[in-house]
Order: structure tokens, then sequence, then C-alpha cells
């Protein structure tokens, strides 16, 4: 068994979390273009119908997203970024749970804190100009992720890289230096390698995961994040084609990639991964009685 890391806890919004057990982020796209789940919650009841679902199926946080991310995918006009995600935010903000904000828009993130979430989820990890000033300020905790290129062209020329392990633990070394440069203390950051932003679907993904703890830099402590759920890596090795019929392999990667030092996992298939966790953590806590 590969023994996990202790993580310092993650300071997000209004709550501490602590990484005794892995906590699973549920998925809320409240988009009409999402690889796997556009169109179903554009609304906000129906938004708000699956975000209380997921809760009760064990979801200890939701990332609500107003912009599909998929490779290809055609960016947003502001505005309706906003209009998607604010009331949905602050229509849950009373749930109990960790809401984060899935944007690289600077606008996006101040509006959505200013709204009530706990966390932003950023897969340009801070880079573009204005994020760290619209967050440093806040007591959001922040998800750094690794990405090569942009959504709309990472996957159109098969990505390079000589050790995408070492570049990714080099990439997050860089970036958590800069953010504490602006005072964002380090308790407030996660990471995560961004499976599929940039990286070929079978050899970079699995490198990545067989290897996921080691792209954590040594002199840091801070949690891991990792979303492989019903991506194209997924189909890739299984056959299946259509993302809704990669559940079983999404559970097997998150259980996989807990295994490997995440301490949250951002799914779609919440009561399934809930359930696998427990019996992982239950085979975890028997070795555990046992030394």
């Amino acid at each position: 068994m590969i023994m996990q890391t202790l993580v310092q806890p993650l300071q997000c919004g209004r709550f501490t979390l602590t990484f005794e057990r892995p906590l699973i982020m549920g998925i809320l796209n409240v988009t009409p273009d999402s690889f796997s789940d556009g169109g179903r919650f554009v609304s906000r009841d129906a938004a708000l119908a699956q975000a209380e679902a997921m809760i009760r199926d064990g979801a200890d946080m939701i990332d609500i997203g107003g912009e599909s991310t998929r490779p290809g995918a055609p960016a947003v006009p502001l505005n309706e970024e906003l209009e998607r995600v604010i009331p949905v935010i602050e229509a849950l903000r009373s749930t109990g749970v960790p809401l984060s904000i899935d944007t690289y828009k600077p606008a996006v993130m101040s509006a959505a804190v200013n709204a009530g979430a706990d966390m932003v989820n950023d897969i340009w990890g801070f880079r573009r100009e204005g994020a760290l000033d619209a967050v440093k300020n806040s007591a959001c905790g922040l998800c750094v992720m690794h990405m090569l290129g942009e959504p709309e062209t990472m996957q159109k020329h098969e990505p390079v890289y000589r050790d995408v392990v070492a570049e990714v633990r080099a990439f997050f070394d860089e970036r958590v230096r800069t953010l504490t440069k602006v005072d964002i203390a380090q308790n407030r950051i996660c990471l995560d390698p961004g499976f599929g932003f940039g990286k070929s679907v079978t050899v970079h993904n699995y490198d990545l995961l067989a290897h996921f703890a080691d792209t954590r830099p040594t002199s840091l402590n801070v949690p891991l994040l990792a979303g492989m759920s019903r991506k194209s890596m997924l189909g890739a090795v299984t056959g299946r084609a259509h993302p809704s019929e990669r559940a079983a392999a999404s559970v097997a990667a998150a259980v996989c990639v807990v295994e490997r030092g995440a301490s949250i996992v951002r799914v779609h298939d919440v009561a399934a991964t809930a359930d696998a966790l427990k019996v992982w953590q239950a085979v975890r806590d028997a070795a555990d009685r046992s030394q």
C-alpha cells in the first residue's frame, strides 16, 4: 500500500478542511455544452436539485462551473457566465458545504467570492492578468491547476514533455512561490495536475496517475486534487466512447489516485465514488490496526 503524506488543513472560505479521509468534490456544470452532462443543469432549479442530491450522496463540496473547459471549448462572454453561476452560488450558500467556483476570469472570481464561494478553482493556475488581485485579499481556497496550452487548442497537437511529472511539479513550485509572494497563505492552496489539459490521452495522463504524489514539490505539504471523472483517458483504455458510460472507470480512477495521495477527488458520480472510498478506507483502517 502506498502511504499517503499527511497534508496540512486547507483554509477554504468559511471552512477549514482537514483530510483524515479523502474528500469528494461534486461537479455541477451549469452549462449547455460540458463534455459529460452539458445542458442538464442549466436552469437554476435543476442545478439546485442536482447539488442537493450530490450532498445527500456524500459530496463534501460542490464545484460550480459556468463555462465548459473541454478540449475545443469556445470562451463564454463574462456576463453570461456571471448570470449562470452567481444565482446558484447564492442559493447554495446555506447548504453547509464549501462551494467552489470553476473559472479563470478574475471578474467572475471576485463576484463569486462576494456571493459566497469558498474556493476558486482556476484551470489557468492564477496566471491571467488580474487573477491574483481578485483573490489575494479574501479567505477563499485556491486550486492551482496545471494546463499546457488553452482549452480551445490544447489537444489539437500532441502535447510534448521531457518529463511530465517533473514539469508539473516545477510548475507547482513556481506557482506557490508566486502566490506566497503576494501574501497568499500557503494553507489556502491546493494543487491539481490537470488530467486531460494539454496531456496525451494515455501516456502523459497515466504517467501522472502512476506518480501522482510526485507532482507535489517536496518542500510542500499542501493537498492534491484530482479530476479524471468520465474523461477521455478512461474511455481510451475501456473502449467506452461516451462519457456517460465511464462511471465505473471513473470510480476506479478515483480509488487509484486516492491511493497515490489525492486529498480531494472531483467527480460526477458522487454516490458510487463515496461507496468505493468507504471500502478503501475500511481496508486502510484494517491494515493500520494490524501494524
